[in-house]
C-alpha cells in the first residue's frame, strides 16, 4: 500500500526495503518533531508546506522538494491542502553523499520518477526497481537548489521572540523595532545574526519575508493581501521585492511553480 490517509500510522523504518514511498492529500497537520533511519525526500505537487529543523526553517512551494538525511530531526506542517508524496531510502549499504538538506527544483522527469517510486507498493523487490532508482540519483545530482532555507539564531536572547513569530505569524519588524522587542541593543542583535546565521539581520529579515510571501502565493491569496501581510508599503514595492529575490514576479512565479 502507498496511497494513505491521515488516520492511518505510518512508520517507514518499519518496513524493510530499500524504497518506501507514499502518496496522500493532506489538510492542516503538523507532524511534531521527528526522525527517521532512513533518508527522506519531501514533495508537494501542489499545495505548500513549512518544514522547520533544529536551527533552520524553510517553505517547500509546489514543484520543489526537500531532501532529508537519515537522522534529522524536522517537523513537517500543512495549512492548506497539500498533495503531498514522500519516499524513503535506506541508503546505509549505498554509495550516495546526499548528506546534506537540500531544498531543490524538480523537473519533469524528476517529478515523474518521485511519482512512480511515491506508489510503489512497498514489498516491490529491489532489483525491480533499481533502473529508475538510478536514474533518480543522477537527476537528484543534477537538480539545482533552491534559496528557500532560513537559518534560525540559537541565542537565548531570541527564544521568545522567535516564537511570537512562529505562533502569532508577525513579521519580523525593522533593527531597531526588533531590538526594543528583545531588549537588547541593535549592536548585540546585529553580531548574534551575523554570527549564528551568517547573515545580517536585515538579509535575514529579507529572507524571512520571501518564504512567508511564498508561502502565502501558494495559498493563492493576492499581491496586495501579501504585501500587506508582510507590511509592504504598497503592491508595487512587495512586487520590486519580490523580483530582485527571485529573478520573476509573484504571479510568474506561482504560474510556473503550479505548472
Amino acid at each position: 500500500m502507498a496511497l494513505i490517509t491521515e488516520k492511518d500510522r505510518f512508520n517507514p523504518d518499519a518496513i524493510n526495503n530499500q524504497i518506501v514511498g507514499i502518496a496522500a492529500n493532506i489538510g492542516r497537520h503538523d507532524s511534531g518533531m521527528h526522525s527517521h533511519q532512513k533518508a527522506q525526500l519531501l514533495y508537494a505537487p501542489s499545495g505548500s508546506m513549512s518544514i522547520t529543523l533544529e536551527n533552520q526553517q524553510c517553505i517547500l512551494p509546489p514543484t520543489r522538494a526537500a531532501w532529508i538525511p537519515a537522522g534529522v530531526r524536522h517537523c513537517a506542517v500543512m495549512t492548506n491542502v497539500v498533495a503531498y508524496r514522500s519516499v524513503y531510502f535506506d541508503i546505509s549499504d549505498a554509495n550516495q553523499q546526499e548528506d546534506q538538506i537540500r531544498i531543490l527544483s524538480v523537473n519533469p522527469l524528476l517529478r515523474e520518477l518521485i511519482e512512480r517510486m511515491a506508489f510503489w507498493p512497498w514489498q516491490m523487490p529491489y532489483k525491480e526497481q533499481e533502473v529508475l532508482v538510478k536514474l533518480f540519483w543522477q537527476e537528484l545530482s543534477a537538480a539545482p537548489d533552491e534559496a528557500l532555507l532560513l537559518p534560525l539564531p540559537s541565542d537565548g536572547r531570541l527564544t521568545t521572540w522567535l516564537k511570537q513569530l512562529s505562533e502569532e505569524g508577525h513579521t519580523p519588524s525593522p533593527l531597531n523595532e526588533a531590538a526594543q522587542s528583545i531588549g537588547a541593543s541593535e549592536k548585540t542583535i546585529s553580531r548574534i545574526f551575523s554570527r549564528e546565521t551568517g547573515m545580517p539581520y536585515q538579509a535575514w529579515r529579507q529572507q524571512w519575508r520571501l518564504m512567508k510571501a511564498i508561502e502565502l502565493l501558494s495559498e493563492n491569496k493576492s499581491v496586495s493581501t501579501v504585501a500587506f501581510e508582510l507590511d509592504f508599503s504598497s503592491d508595487s514595492a512587495f512586487v520590486s521585492f519580490f523580483r530582485k529575490q527571485t529573478g520573476s514576479t509573484p504571479s510568474v512565479y506561482i504560474k510556473r511553480a503550479n505548472q
